[in-house]
């Protein structure tokens, strides 16, 4: 595996198909799982690792936001990546950088109405890892469910010639779903976020919320909304820690 800093260094064989998985590093078994699903489906597997500024609406969260190049390497390396993109902030946004995009549409709600500016962060720097990797075939997580849908109507909007695949969100046995943000949870805490899942399980929003209140969770938001297809999405902060899930929906379950 070939560990890559700078843009200009990333020169790629363009025999066959070339794959993407883009990252924030602090790699787990979600991210492994997409990194299983793209080694499959392609003959060159690039995964970037690059903790975006531009996506955090709080500067202490992007100060506790954990970063361990060489730990991440040894599991990319384990999984089949061939290249690790790791840019430094300044490679990517370097002085003058002045050039952003605004998505609307599915991005509107949700996490924008309580991370403003985030999806113009998410949106700019994907357009660019698609601009520098040049993917066919770039892969997501289905827990960011919404980000999904604001990068596949990137996709369309922009006529980028990239297909987005898609895979679902990877859980503990006991139904809490990955994410880096949980190692911030004590016992108690993560004890407590399984309601989220329990509050999913019951595909009907207001039914959600009681749920989430008999744990004593004030969610910042519990709704249903048309995220690559009807899905329930909660927010909520356990303790200081901020997490997201959801849960896709059948055409006739009860919203």
């Amino acid at each position: 595996m070939r560990i890559v800093r700078e843009i200009g260094e990333l020169d790629l064989p363009r025999h066959g198909v070339v794959g993407l998985v883009p990252t924030m590093g602090a790699l787990h078994g979600g991210h492994t799982a997409l990194f299983h699903a793209a080694r499959a489906g392609c003959d060159v597997l690039v995964a970037s690792i690059f903790v975006n500024p531009a996506q955090f609406t709080e500067s202490g969260d992007l100060a506790l936001y954990p970063s361990d190049l060489e730990h991440d390497a040894a599991i990319a390396e384990s999984k089949g990546i061939d290249v690790l993109f790791a840019p430094k902030a300044a490679e990517m946004y370097p002085s003058g950088f002045a050039t952003w995009i605004e998505p609307m549409g599915a991005a509107a709600g949700l996490e924008s109405e309580h991370r403003p500016g985030h999806f113009r962060g998410v949106a700019t720097v994907c357009v660019k890892l698609f601009n520098i990797v040049r993917p066919q075939i770039a892969w997501f997580g289905r827990k960011d469910a919404q980000q999904v849908a604001v990068v596949k109507q990137l996709v369309r909007d922009l006529n980028l010639d990239v297909e987005i695949r898609v895979v679902d969100t990877v859980r503990d046995p006991d139904g809490l779903a990955l994410s880096t943000r949980n190692a911030q949870l004590s016992p108690a805490e993560r004890e407590q976020a399984l309601a989220i899942h329990r509050a999913l399980e019951t595909h009907d929003a207001e039914r959600a919320r009681v749920v989430l209140a008999a744990a004593e969770i004030e969610p910042e938001y519990v709704a249903i909304a048309d995220l690559d297809g009807p899905t329930l999405a909660i927010a909520a902060r356990i303790g200081s820690t901020r997490l997201i899930d959801n849960a896709l929906l059948d055409e006739g379950e009860p919203t």
